[in-house]
């Protein structure tokens, strides 16, 4: 069985898929497709415990600027067009490291808040360096598109709940 992320758009369900994300996004950030897929699947029950959000309300506010991420939570949500998706590097959290620190994600529904960051284990600092590092040669390429399929493998594989942790704000 696939799971999948549902929201309520007009009052009609729509429900989307790690794999309907992929298709909007393409090959390029798996992992980020599959963080988005996670932070998603465990701040919409926090934020809207009695039923489905409305896609429309949703506020997104990250650290992360990753593509992938970006784009699930764009196809989910429509923030990033209708300008309530916010790249902010205020959240980030240099005391986790480099590899944990812009992993850091606040939902907004209807005057509720949930803060989510990322578990250990999901991100390594090997992906941090080769995604940063400028004019990288084809091994290098070849290596982080490895890397970025097997960050999604072991983000997807695991229960939302084991790969973030949530507090609600309000």
């Amino acid at each position: 069985m696939t799971s999948s992320i549902v929201v309520e758009d007009q009052g009609r369900s729509i429900a989307f898929t790690f794999e309907d994300m992929m298709r909007y996004h393409g090959p390029g950030s798996p992992g980020g497709v599959a963080h988005a897929f996670k932070v998603l699947e465990r701040a919409l029950p926090l934020l809207e415990p009695d039923g489905f959000a409305e896609r429309r309300e949703l506020h997104v506010r990250t650290a992360f600027g990753g593509p992938g991420a970006r784009d699930g939570f764009e196809l989910v949500t429509r923030a990033v067009t209708e300008n309530r998706y916010l790249l902010d590097a205020g959240l980030e959290r240099p005391e986790r490291g480099r590899a944990l620190a812009r992993f850091v994600f606040e939902l907004g529904y209807r005057g509720r808040k949930v803060n989510l960051i990322v578990r250990e284990g999901y991100v390594t600092d090997e992906f941090i360096d080769l995604a940063r590092t400028d004019d990288r040669t084809p091994e290098q390429e070849r290596r982080l598109t490895a890397l970025k399929l097997e960050m999604a493998d072991r983000v997807m594989s695991a229960p939302a709940t084991e790969v973030y942790d949530a507090g609600v704000v309000a």
